[in-house]
């Protein structure tokens, strides 16, 4: 039996970065912008949408950058909290619609998440680390 050579890749190609392999870090002044992006794209969603869809936006720029810089991490998990806390009043509200209590707490709920994202959001733009009153951490 003849043994066969061994497969050797081109060595003139480039070779890329593996598959999964970590992301690099983000200067300070990225990790601000993303940041403050966290609560800016959840805010204009749940405006658009009636609070429905600024889930999505927290999840995606959390999924996305949480690996990325600890600042960023923060205020994503701190926007997807909100709007975690937020979707279950939305949820409790429906059925109390019924007797026309929930038409005040469905819009209290969107109230209170549109003040606590814009104030989260000044501050990531400003640099500052903030945590949410009244918000649960159900992501850290």
């Amino acid at each position: 039996m003849t043994e066969q050579p061994q497969y050797q890749p081109p060595t003139d190609q480039p070779t890329s970065p593996a598959y999964g392999a970590p992301a690099a870090p983000m200067t300070p002044e990225q990790e601000r912008n993303w940041a403050t992006l966290s609560h800016v794209v959840p805010l204009v969603a749940m405006v658009l949408s009636a609070g429905t869809l600024g889930f999505v936006g927290s999840l995606v720029i959390y999924l996305m950058y949480k690996d990325r810089g600890p600042f960023v991490r923060q205020h994503a998990a701190n926007s997807l909290n909100i709007q975690i806390i937020t979707g279950i009043v939305l949820l409790i509200s429906f059925p109390l619609m019924i007797v026309l209590v929930g038409f005040f707490t469905y819009g209290l709920a969107l109230l209170f998440a549109f003040v606590i994202h814009i104030i989260a959001a000044v501050a990531a733009n400003k640099g500052d680390w903030y945590s949410p009153p009244f918000t649960p951490s159900f992501v850290k």
